[in-house]
């Protein structure tokens, strides 16, 4: 009785240790909210709002998915500084912010929404990165492909408010990844 006791306790403890290394080894992945979310967390805490303006037929859209926001390294500066948004530039519902309401435009067979004709300054292109500051406020918007290797130093540049007073360039030849 002792000895069946014993394997079933070692037993339970091995799988318990199993699945807790299992959880602690699982790679952070970026926490994504919605753009109304985004807007109220922000409004709290300060942190800026990275935009990630796709639609689902881009295929670089898809590639960025992959080869940079599912980096483990990339998702954690993000959840650090940043509330982060996947915002369908052709989404059909309606959103409210900051007290205006944005809709799709209807063009044909494939349109756009209002609000990622705002936040691309009416030129849009996907994918692009966009970043908003606590009050809503266009920062930037970064159109293109960014591998992680290249996405890091924006998100650095943006998020330590370095914009405000060195240029991109330099900034760029004095970075360090972190």
């Amino acid at each position: 009785m002792t000895i069946r006791t014993t394997s079933r306790s070692l037993a339970l403890t091995g799988l318990l240790m199993w699945a807790a290394s299992s959880f602690a080894q699982a790679p952070e992945t970026i926490r994504w909210v919605s753009i109304e979310e985004a807007a109220s967390l922000s409004a709290q805490d300060g942190k800026k709002i990275l935009v990630d303006l796709y639609t689902d037929w881009c295929g670089w859209c898809k590639k960025m998915d992959k080869d940079t926001y599912a980096q483990e390294r990339v998702a954690k500066y993000i959840n650090t500084h940043y509330h982060a948004v996947k915002f369908n530039a052709e989404q059909h519902a309606e959103v409210m912010l900051g007290g205006t309401t944005f809709k799709y435009l209807a063009n044909g067979s494939r349109g756009v929404h209002e609000l990622a004709l705002r936040l691309t300054n009416g030129r849009p292109s996907y994918p692009t990165t966009v970043f908003l500051d606590a009050g809503l406020g266009l920062i930037t918007s970064v159109p293109g492909y960014q591998n992680a290797d290249g996405m890091l130093p924006i998100l650095a540049f943006l998020a330590e408010d370095a914009y405000k007073t060195t240029s991109w360039e330099a900034y760029q030849r004095s970075w360090q990844p972190r």
